[in-house]
Formats: structure tokens, sequence, C-alpha cells
């Protein structure tokens, strides 16, 4: 059989070369090698079939015993029976042999084409089986390329699915980039759109500030105006009722002999001190009163050392403060306002054990420390 599948490609031969001979078919070596030893074995068996039995049978023999007599003993025996005659088969006719011959050589021709169409079924079988053997290497080739096949389609696939979850794998991570990205460009906008509010709305609470600060300054102004107008009516007012009622006492006291002594009294008041004396005759606990009254009332944050300030006072016998009026400075304005706010802070005024309030009189304040 020819192996098409193995034998060597043929070259091109030039047109004026001769044809190209066929291939050599394989294993033709060993056909002929086996064909020759069966040749060989088969002609062996046709020799000894013929020549073992084609010798001439020998001749029999035969040999006649008979009983000696026992020369040792005296007694005679009687004669033995004479012996029976041996028959000597004569030997077989010409005419049989040579049918035996026929029939032998019969047999060995027989033996012959036994041997040779069980030879030729031999080499049948060694030849189907060749075929089988070539058969099945075909088919276990065959087999092994379309496994090898089915591998390599199968191993594309693999790796197209590979590149395909690879593919679907970087598809999602850019989605869930643009995702994330969308995401923080919301959230900027939305944290900008935030911050536009409440910038708007700080300016709009300030804006919304300034508009009240400035109605309630204005306000503050008018209530100012009103009470610095208010209280100049009633300090005109309480003065000339003071100076009414000086005259009426001057008066007074003009008609009596005796006259009134002015006392004086110290207090402290809150970060700062303070120290008055009547213009009229006081109980020797009126300036402790004053004390208490003005003491809660200072407020002062500043410098304290070499700080003193004389308020002047006026008050009405109820104790209604009428005016009051910084006599002498301190140097420092600030100071010397915070005194003063002190005072007007306390009004009313404390009224003495007799019920009423010395017409005028003077405080002097430091700061605490001072």
């Amino acid at each position: 059989m020819i192996d098409r599948r193995t034998s060597p490609p043929q070259q091109a031969r030039p047109r004026s070369a001769r044809p190209a001979r066929p291939p050599r078919e394989r294993g033709t070596g060993k056909a002929f090698a086996l064909a020759a030893v069966m040749h060989l074995l088969l002609g062996w068996l046709l020799y000894h079939g013929i020549n073992w039995q084609n010798n001439t049978p020998a001749g029999a023999e035969a040999e006649i015993w008979t009983d000696i007599p026992d020369m040792s003993t005296p007694t005679p025996r009687p004669a033995p029976p004479p012996p029976a005659p041996v028959k000597v088969q004569p030997a077989p006719p010409p005419a049989k042999d040579e049918e035996a011959d026929i029939a032998l050589q019969e047999k060995k021709r027989k033996q012959q084409e036994a041997a040779a169409r069980e030879a030729q079924l031999a080499e049948q079988r060694r030849q189907q089986e060749a075929r089988d053997e070539a058969e099945a290497k075909r088919q276990q080739q065959l087999a092994a390329q379309a496994a090898a096949a089915a591998a390599a389609q199968k191993a594309m696939q693999d790796k197209q699915k590979q590149i395909e979850k690879q593919r679907q794998a970087d598809l999602q991570k850019q989605q869930q980039q643009q995702k994330a990205q969308q995401e923080k460009e919301r959230q900027e906008q939305q944290a900008e759109a935030q911050k536009a509010e409440q910038l708007k709305e700080q300016k709009e609470a300030k804006e919304a500030k300034a508009k009240a600060d400035a109605q309630a300054k204005a306000k503050a102004d008018a209530d100012a105006k009103a009470k610095a107008a208010a209280k100049a009516k009633a300090d005109a007012e309480a003065k000339a009722k003071v100076d009414q009622e000086r005259k009426a006492r001057l008066a007074q006291l003009q008609g009596q002999l005796g006259g009134g002594t002015a006392s004086s009294g110290e207090g402290l008041a809150k970060s700062g001190t303070g120290r008055g004396a009547g213009g009229n005759a006081t109980s020797p606990g009126y300036a402790e009163k004053v004390q208490r009254r003005v003491r809660p009332n200072i407020v002062w944050a500043g410098e304290t050392a070499g700080l003193e300030t004389v308020v002047s006072v006026r008050c009405s016998p109820s104790g209604t403060l009428l005016s009051a009026s910084i006599s002498r400075s301190s140097g420092n304005e600030q100071w010397d306002q915070a005194a003063l706010r002190a005072v007007q802070r306390s009004d009313p005024m404390p009224v003495d054990t007799d019920g009423k309030a010395p017409d005028h009189f003077t405080i002097t304040l430091r700061p605490a420390g001072g």
C-alpha cells in the first residue's frame, strides 16, 4: 500500500527529463521475505510428505522356541506336543503397491494443495491485517488531527471568551469611572450651588442685618434725641423747680438763726471707688447708700492708674436725677464718660433718713485698683 500521508512531496521535473517513477511501497521487502519463507516451508512439507512412506517395508521375522528338557532329574517326562506350524505372510503383489503409491501421492498432493491454500489464506490474512493496521493508524492519525483541531478550536474559543470577558471588564470599569466622574461633577456642582446659595443667604442676612442695624440706630438716635429733649426739658423744669425751692429755702433760712452743716461720705463702686459730699445736711449713712447705688453701674475695662473724676449731681427731693455733669475731668475722656453713665444709670438716687434726697452733691469716682 502507498502511504500518501507520509510520502515526501515530489519535486517538479523539467519537461525534457524522464517521467518520474512511482514512489516505492513501504513493507515490500518484508512481504517478499515472508513469501519466500512460506514457499520454502511448503517445499519442505511436500518433500517430507512424499518420502516419509516411500521406502519398501521390511519383511517380518519369527523365531520358534522349544522347551529344553531338565537333565537334572532322572524322571522322564512325557514328550511335548509338536509345535504348530508358523504361517509366513506372502509379500503383497506388485499391483497393490502401485495403488498404495498412487493413493499416497494423491494424499500428498491434497496435503500440498491444502498447505498452499493455507499459505495463501495466511498471506491474505497478513495483507488484510496490514491493511487493517494501516487503516487503524490512518484513523488514529485522523482522530489525533481531529482532536488537535478541536483542542485548537477550543483554545481559540477560550481565548476569544477571555478577550470578550476582559473587554466587558474594561467596559464596565470605564462605565464605573464615567459614572464616578459624573457623580463627582454633580457633587461639585451641588456644592457650588449650595455655596452660592449660602453666600446669597449670607449676603441677604448681612444686608438685612445692616438694614436692621440702620433702622435700630435710627430708632436709637431718635429715641436718644427724644430722651435728650425730654431730659433737657425735665432738667429745665427741675432746675426751675430747684431754683424755686432754693429761693424758698433761702427765704426760710434767712428767718432762722441756725444753719446746716455739710457732711461727706465715701463709698466703693463696681470697678471703681466713689466719695460724695452733700450740699445739704445728710445723715452719716447716706454716703454708703449712694455707694451701693452707683457701684453696680460702673463698667470699665481700661487702665486704672491715676484716674479720678468728680461728677456733680442735682436731684429732686424724691431722688429723681435732675442732672449729672463732669465737674472735674480725669484727663481720660472714656473713663469720664463711664463714670458719668454709672451715675446716670443710678437714677433715682437714694433718699435720706428724712425721706428726701439732697438737692445737689458731688461724687468722686476712681477705677478699681486706681
